[in-house]
């Protein structure tokens, strides 16, 4: 008797891809045609995250690090361990998020080295909001100027704990003299009360 032929193997069908891989592409279409501006914070959270987290939907973390925290500026300066104490929030992420807060800082020192002179209290008070607003620890943070307020330095001499910095004058003069600064800026953060910062200037000659 012939041998029966067997049955053709079915081939497998192809697996569909997730459902966000379309969202992540309508996201990076809008992102490349109409700007940042045309993202609210959760989305360029999103969009921050697909490198740290290529085979998950992001945009239910992304909501939850906004809703915790505040703001898109508030998640990427938050404390690493509160950041841990979200659910879903691995070490990828905060590594992402931190690189994004360390680079924010690099550009808007950047910036302020490139222009004449911080010419305004606001843009002091913008300078220091985007390195220390969103410690979580009290810093005491000077800033060094020449006779026509240009920044020579920015340097944070003292971190305390979440209310308390001790603060050495003769160090801060010792340092003044060292790079030949002729105006100080003293500034301080409030940890217990986010983006608050005290400033109290200085000039000597």
């Amino acid at each position: 008797m012939p041998a029966k032929s067997s049955a053709p193997s079915e081939k497998p069908e192809p697996s569909e891809p997730p459902h966000y891989h379309g969202h992540r592409e309508r996201l990076r279409e809008r992102f490349y045609n109409a700007g940042a501006d045309a993202l609210s914070d959760y989305e360029l959270l999103e969009m921050a995250l697909f490198p740290a987290l290529p085979r998950r939907d992001t945009k239910p973390l992304a909501k939850t690090l906004i809703k915790t925290f505040g703001s898109f500026a508030e998640v990427i300066h938050a404390p690493v361990a509160r950041l841990r104490e979200v659910d879903g929030v691995g070490e990828a992420a905060i590594n992402q998020l931190k690189l994004i807060a360390a680079a924010a800082s690099r550009v808007t020192k950047g910036e302020v080295k490139s222009r004449n002179a911080l010419s305004s209290w606001n843009e002091v008070i913008d300078y220091c909001r985007s390195s220390m607003a969103f410690a979580d620890k009290e810093q005491f943070r000077l800033l060094f100027l020449d006779k026509r307020n240009q920044l020579i330095a920015d340097e944070v001499q003292q971190t305390g704990t979440v209310d308390h910095t001790p603060v050495y004058p003769r160090e801060v003069i010792k340092r003044a003299l060292e790079l030949s600064a002729t105006a100080l800026i003293l500034v301080h953060n409030h940890p217990t009360t986010p983006i608050s910062i005290t400033l109290d200037h200085a000039r000597y000659h």
